[in-house]
């Protein structure tokens, strides 16, 4: 009798050590709270913008997030949480100011758009630089008008072989997985209402 008790106790001595080394590993359920803390702390950049995609031709975000001498379009796009509207299926057409054609607008005017107050007016400014379609600098010779996103229109002009679009000069063009990005020399400010 003293045998089979002895092996009951030390059979659930057993099962509960077992048990109890069975628990979930304390660095595992740091790891998953840490995720989650990263992941709240993460919520602004949700949708397709950030979905990393190596494989396929780079979108008109990325073909901008790549270019050194588009970052203030960059911090703008952002700053106007547009990211997910610039990788949509498109067929886009952006024209992408440089930094130099920021840097030409009077002082302060990009720091002030960046500003989480001035959001929709910076918003409206980059959508006047998007249009529907993919159309190269010599097609767009045959335009005259071009309907932005922001529901307005710009000028298509001609000078010889340049194509200016409201008043900014298409210096480059760039194929995109989702439309075409034409680097442009100035911003394009949408006329005043």
């Amino acid at each position: 009798m003293k045998t089979i008790h002895f092996k009951y106790v030390f059979g659930s001595l057993l099962l509960l050590l077992f048990i109890c080394g069975c628990k979930g590993d304390p660095k595992k359920e740091t790891t998953t709270t840490d995720t989650a803390k990263e992941a709240v702390a993460d919520t602004k950049k949700q949708g397709q913008a950030f979905i990393a995609d190596d494989g396929s031709t780079p979108n008109v975000l990325q073909i901008a997030i790549g270019s050194p001498d588009h970052s203030t379009l960059v911090a703008a796009v952002q700053a106007a949480e547009l990211e997910n509207a610039l990788v949509n299926a498109g067929p886009l057409m952006v024209f992408a100011p440089t930094n130099a054609a920021f840097d030409a607008l009077p002082e302060g005017t990009v720091e002030d758009l960046l500003k989480p107050e001035n959001k929709e007016a910076l918003a409206n400014i980059l959508k006047h630089h998007v249009t529907p379609g993919n159309y190269s600098k010599d097609f767009l010779k045959k335009f005259k008008k071009l309907g932005q996103a922001n529901d307005q229109n710009t000028t298509v002009e001609v000078k010889g072989d340049d194509v200016f679009v409201g008043g900014a000069k298409i210096v480059a063009s760039i194929p995109a997985g989702n439309g075409i990005v034409h680097v442009v020399d100035k911003v394009m400010l949408p006329p005043s209402e």
